[in-house]
């Protein structure tokens, strides 16, 4: 059901945790499941240059959280506002559909705290 890298980033997930005095946080929640994501980072120079989460939820939710951490840390703002859902999902080696909705959750805590840094 899930791919191998879903269940690599949920065995073993990448950047979990949180950043101690974070330059943006975002939480967000899905009412229709009740997974939750919280998105902390640090800029340095424009770029993300550490990036920690912490999920409540399913697999999915789990590695998209996992997932798109990896995807973003070191690139600039730019960059990371253009990944697309696509290249998420990619990187987890495709989602089930009944599972999609963890990707949308994580696309929009990284939107989310992406909105809070003004750069």
């Amino acid at each position: 059901m899930y791919s191998p890298q879903i269940l690599d980033h949920f065995e073993h997930p990448r950047n979990p945790g949180e950043i101690a005095d974070p330059d943006a946080t975002a939480q967000l929640e899905n009412p229709a499941c009740g997974d939750i994501l919280k998105l902390t980072l640090t800029i340095s120079d424009g770029r993300i240059s550490h990036i920690r989460f912490r999920a409540k939820g399913c697999v999915a939710a789990m590695a998209c959280a996992s997932a798109i951490t990896e995807l973003v840390q070191g690139r600039t703002l730019q960059e990371a506002r253009e990944l697309r859902r696509e290249e998420l999902i990619a990187a987890v080696g495709g989602l089930p559909e009944a599972s999609t909705h963890a990707s949308h959750l994580a696309m929009d805590a990284l939107a989310s705290v992406l909105r809070q840094i003004k750069a």
